[in-house]
């Protein structure tokens, strides 16, 4: 009988020892899962990261102008509507005073960037780029505007092509310059899931800070010689059009408004120029009347008494 307990203990014992260590195993394997369920989370998390990187850029332009504008204005906008294919193109604006309605226009139509036009007198043009829906915005003076078909250049693009966008190093020797160089990135800058952009980048914007003004150019990128086609690539650049020059007013805390964050103290209005033109133009015909009065009072002076034995009081 001791023989038979003693048996019977061993083989609880080992049967003990078989349970424990088959626990152990699945306690094992279960942390091995669930680290491995941690891993793929967190790889997961890092490719949902990656692709929220990936379509940060979602910039979408709302290009519109005010009553009033010329043919080459209309044609202007018509060139930036064909470089920026992320643009959506609205009506004109009945009320130059109600810019408080652009905001609500840009949301209607979802964007988040603004391009206003505001012409004056038929001949003043005005530029308002602005970020929605808290800003900051930009007024800026257009000048010296040339088209593309005015230009007739040689150069040439593919419609709806991304393009690179060159700044001068000026922009950041100043705040302001900084500012604008941001603003104009988001604007001009062409995002790659835009639904009308093509994969392709063969044209360059070029911004350069030139007598505290911003030229704006646009040209194409050849890479070959089209004289020698089967020659060795060479970069070339040939001018596309439209060319402008902005000439910055001041720059807005908000969209549309809000407090001064710059003010260019050297800008003159156009109207205080062709007022100052009229004025010495007036000049000049006033000094003109004062010569002419002058010599009149001249000739009086000079004229002798009448004597009194002219024949005409003798025989009178």
């Amino acid at each position: 009988m001791g023989s038979i307990l003693k048996a019977q203990k061993a083989n609880a014992s080992k049967a003990a020892r078989a349970v424990d260590r088959k626990g152990k195993r699945k306690a094992d394997d279960m942390m091995a899962f669930d680290d491995s369920d941690s891993e793929f989370e967190e790889k997961q998390e890092l490719e949902a990261v990656s692709a929220t990187k990936r379509r940060k850029n979602k910039q979408r332009v709302l290009l519109l102008s005010s009553r009033g504008v010329t043919h080459r204005m209309r044609h202007l906008m018509n060139d930036l509507e064909v470089l920026l294919p992320h643009v959506k193109k609205d009506s004109k604006l009945d009320s130059k005073s109600q810019l408080h309605l652009l905001p609500e226009l840009a949301d209607l139509h979802n964007c988040n960037n603004t391009l206003y036009f505001e012409a004056r007198r038929h001949e003043d043009l005005y530029l308002w780029a602005a970020k929605m829906p808290n800003g900051p915005s930009i007024k800026m003076h257009v000048q010296n505007v040339h088209t593309m078909d005015e230009l007739k250049m040689t150069g040439n693009c593919l419609k709806g092509s991304r393009g690179l966008l060159s700044f001068d190093k000026s922009f950041d020797d100043t705040e302001w310059g900084k500012l604008t160089k941001e603003l104009f990135t988001h604007i001009f800058g062409i995002p790659p899931t835009a639904r009308k952009a093509k994969p392709f980048v063969d044209h360059v914007l070029t911004f350069s800070i030139v007598d505290e003004k911003i030229w704006f150019r646009n040209f194409q990128i050849i890479e070959k010689d089209p004289l020698s086609p089967n020659g060795p690539p060479q970069m070339t650049l040939v001018e596309i059009g439209p060319r402008f020059v902005l000439t910055p007013i001041r720059i807005f805390e908000g969209a549309f408004g809000g407090a001064t964050v710059y003010s260019n103290p050297e800008f003159i209005t156009p109207a205080a120029i062709r007022t100052a033109i009229r004025k010495e133009q007036g000049k000049k015909y006033n000094i003109r009347k004062d010569a002419e009065q002058a010599s009149s009072v001249r000739k009086e002076k000079r004229r002798r008494a009448e004597d009194e034995l002219a024949v005409s009081k003798v025989f009178a």
